[in-house]
């Protein structure tokens, strides 16, 4: 009987084992590139998975109420949403570093303190790099998501530059415009069929913006100061709108549209490639 239970629990302990050894085999179930050691992203590339989005952001001030990095927080999290859609897709560190101004004299968002800024040809070289990296590696299309309005125009450059040079290759990179075109002027029109007042929705760091935070990112917003607070203006970092009446609602209906415009958008241009 003794022996019985011997070889039993030795069975046991043996599939417990092989259970945990397979566990431990299997990729990691997360989109995000820096959970992925190179031999999991080796194999899951060789298995198909060839389509890696870089998300941009941004180091700004939106504000009082808002933290600075929004643009960070946002894009990652709307990239997350966007890649599980697609399907073997993987998403980049987000680029953090984008520029937001001069800063002898400072101008624009330099004139707040924690804003970071980089020039203009730093900033696509380092897109650039980054997909060229990630050519070598065996990704075959390469998505650009940028989060903020100021370096859109830079995107397309890099964009335009990079498939030149990638022609015939079998690799592209893509930086669909219904991203940002419904984060901003989209998600305006949005707000204004659920009866928010044009004076309320701002473009920087009003309504729409902190609505939009509050979807993904709530912990980032101040929320109780916020509530109790004056109407912000220029002065405070806010341009245009009134933040106090933002809510999680709000900001879903806009993360919802941007999500599934921007996945419609990319598997039309992927297919067509």
């Amino acid at each position: 009987m003794r022996c019985a239970l011997g070889r039993f629990s030795v069975g046991v302990a043996f599939l417990l084992v092989s259970v945990s050894q397979l566990a431990l085999a299997q990729p990691p179930r997360t989109v995000f590139l820096d959970d992925w050691t190179w031999t999991e992203l080796r194999d899951a590339i060789q298995a198909g998975t060839t389509t890696i989005i870089i998300p941009i952001g941004g180091t700004e001030q939106s504000g009082p109420y808002i933290a600075l990095g929004k643009h960070n927080a946002r894009v990652k999290a709307l990239s997350q949403r966007i890649a599980q859609a697609l399907g073997q897709t993987l998403v980049a560190p987000v680029i953090a570093y984008v520029p937001e101004g001069s800063y002898a004299p400072p101008t624009s968002h330099m004139r707040f303190p924690g804003t970071i800024t980089v020039p203009d040809g730093a900033f696509e070289q380092t897109l650039e790099s980054a997909a060229y990296s990630f050519k070598v590696h065996g990704f075959k299309t390469i998505v650009f998501l940028g989060d903020h309005g100021g370096y859109q125009r830079d995107i397309r450059l890099v964009v335009n530059r990079l498939n030149k040079a990638w022609a015939g290759s079998g690799v592209r990179a893509f930086v669909p415009p219904e991203y940002y075109g419904t984060s901003s002027a989209g998600y305006a029109q949005i707000l204004r069929k659920q009866g928010v007042p044009a004076d309320e929705i701002g473009t920087h760091a009003g309504l729409a913006d902190t609505s939009l935070l509050l979807a993904v990112a709530p912990q980032m917003v101040r929320l109780d100061r916020l509530r109790n607070s004056a109407k912000p203006g220029p002065a405070d970092g806010v341009y245009g709108g009134d933040p106090r009446r933002a809510s999680i609602a709000l900001g879903q209906l806009g993360v919802d549209a941007i999500v599934s415009r921007t996945v419609d958008a990319l598997k039309k241009d992927m297919a067509g490639r």
